[in-house]
């Protein structure tokens, strides 16, 4: 078991694991408050896949690993996690433009 030191890199592979064998995946977040570490594990047991940090603003980046899984898990692997992630193709961020307050 090594840890992945690049974010991305874990989130790619975690999801390329779960949508291997969904069933199988196993997803587990563990905080060790005396260390102040966060470890989170994507194990489907011939794969694991482990990413540990220190830092609070991982922890956004934490939830949104969570609502990507939330999603994998209900509606299926096959589903597009780009609505999950809030990215959105060009041609919706262009149509948003002039929305909100006018100066």
């Amino acid at each position: 078991m090594v840890y992945i030191d690049s974010w991305d890199d874990f989130v790619e592979r975690s999801i390329q694991v779960f949508r291997a064998d969904p069933h199988a995946a196993r997803y587990v977040m563990k905080y060790r408050h005396c260390d102040g570490k966060l470890v989170l594990k994507v194990t489907d047991n011939r794969v694991c896949l482990k990413f540990k940090t220190d830092q609070a603003q991982d922890a956004k980046k934490m939830e949104k690993l969570n609502n990507i899984f939330f999603a994998l898990m209900a509606r299926g692997p096959d589903v597009d996690i780009s609505e999950v992630t809030g990215k959105e193709p060009l041609e919706q961020q262009a149509s948003k433009k002039g929305r909100g307050r006018r100066q």
